[in-house]
């Protein structure tokens, strides 16, 4: 099966723009997603209404030329990376679901259940989801592999890659165009038609956390988008098979393969918890990173217009306004899939996630240089912000 790119479509059908009007032709449209060549938006976005076209362009070309530095340097140390992060991982997992064998004693449940919920972490942050955004895609590994790999998250790999990669990430923050806003059940941006609904925001989002994969693979059925009959039929009953099917892979795994064979040393209800605890923990983390990626004060929405016309460089521009990043320790980098680099991730969604550190402070001097937000804080004030936006937005907006 073919992978649709992360990176914004320059497809050859693009229209030439005309250099007298500065913006692209009016006879021809782009199709959705394709990037001008030159010019303009429609409307800049106020963080950027201060650049021109030709800074904007040159922006571009920086990042552009930080982007080629990395994929030159990519080899052996990166392959060596990956594959050392997928042992660990695989070792944590083994052990801790042989603890939980016997975790009928205390200390072996508390231990059991930790590693399990440290391995569940690394497998969805920095291995899962890195992977399947084609990351590792250069080793030829099919082992390691966007195509193969089969991540321990209920959604299925190719419906996730379908609303993350192909439309998340080309539409990121665009309002009527990114459903990652809210996914289709909070408010998250003033612009959001308030309803007496959104009283529910701060419960809505509490519940959503610890089954946040469930959360996710509903998500990813596009339900409204039947309900509108933008999707056939035929993709539905497709999408709820394939759901079906790995539901009831990791069903079985965490809830009746785990637990079964620890009834025989007595520890099968205990095992069941460990396992249920896990998936909450990893669930409740991989909540907390995300969204404070996206909706902490000082991340930007978008309109159509903001994306009408827009150019590789202003591309550019809308990921980094539109992201938000979280300072911390290496191990609390790991532990996020490196999306503690989330405006770097969003800039290049394919490069190895362990670059990102190193890419990181040349995309904020940039940032700097060109009079552009940066936005990034430690974890707990990036969580508060985003729960504080949750509450906000739970009321109707004040009349004028």
């Amino acid at each position: 099966m073919t992978i649709v790119s992360d990176k914004p479509d320059v497809s050859e059908e693009a229209p030439k723009d005309d250099p007298s009007q500065g913006k692209a032709s009016a006879a021809v449209k782009p199709r959705p997603g394709a990037l001008a060549e030159s010019g303009s938006p429609l409307v800049r976005p106020d963080a950027a209404a201060h650049l021109s076209d030709e800074q904007v362009a040159e922006l571009g070309r920086e990042l552009d030329a930080i982007k080629d530095e990395i994929l030159a340097k990519r080899g052996a140390s990166d392959a060596a990376y990956i594959r050392r992060v997928i042992k660990v991982q695989r070792g944590l997992e083994i052990t801790g679901r042989a603890t939980l064998l016997v975790s009928k004693h205390k200390a072996a449940w508390v231990a059991g259940t930790a590693m399990l919920s440290f391995a569940k972490i690394l497998e969805n942050m920095e291995l899962g989801h890195n992977i399947l955004h084609g990351q590792w895609d250069w080793m030829r590994d099919p082992d390691i592999h966007s195509t193969t790999w089969d991540w321990d998250f209920v959604t299925p790999t190719r419906s996730w890659q379908h609303t993350h990669n192909d439309l998340h990430h080309r539409w990121t923050n665009v309002v009527g165009k990114d459903n990652d806003i809210g996914y289709n059940l909070l408010r998250m941006d003033p612009s959001q038609e308030w309803k007496p609904f959104n009283l529910g925001n701060p419960l809505y989002n509490a519940i959503l956390a610890p089954v946040f994969e469930w959360g996710i693979a509903l998500y990813d059925l596009e339900l409204p988008d039947y309900q509108e009959g933008k999707k056939s039929k035929e993709a539905m009953t497709r999408d709820l098979k394939a759901l079906g099917l790995k539901a009831l892979k990791q069903f079985t795994k965490d809830y009746a393969a785990t637990p079964a064979v620890a009834m025989l040393t007595g520890s099968g209800k205990q095992a069941l918890y460990g396992t249920l605890t896990a998936n909450a923990v990893r669930n409740v983390w991989a909540h907390a990173i995300i969204f404070c990626g996206h909706f902490p004060d000082g991340t930007d929405t978008f309109t159509e217009e903001m994306v009408e016309g827009e150019t590789r460089g202003d591309w550019y521009v809308r990921q980094m306004i539109g992201s938000a990043n979280i300072s911390g320790s290496k191990f609390m980098h790991l532990m996020s899939g490196n999306l503690s680099h989330q405006i770097e991730h969003h800039l290049f969604p394919d490069l190895p996630s362990n670059r990102y550190a190193e890419v990181a402070p040349k995309v904020q001097e940039i940032c700097a240089r060109y009079g552009l937000p940066y936005t990034t804080g430690p974890l707990l004030k990036q969580v508060g912000s985003t729960w504080a936006k949750v509450f906000k937005l739970a009321l109707p907006p004040k009349k004028a």
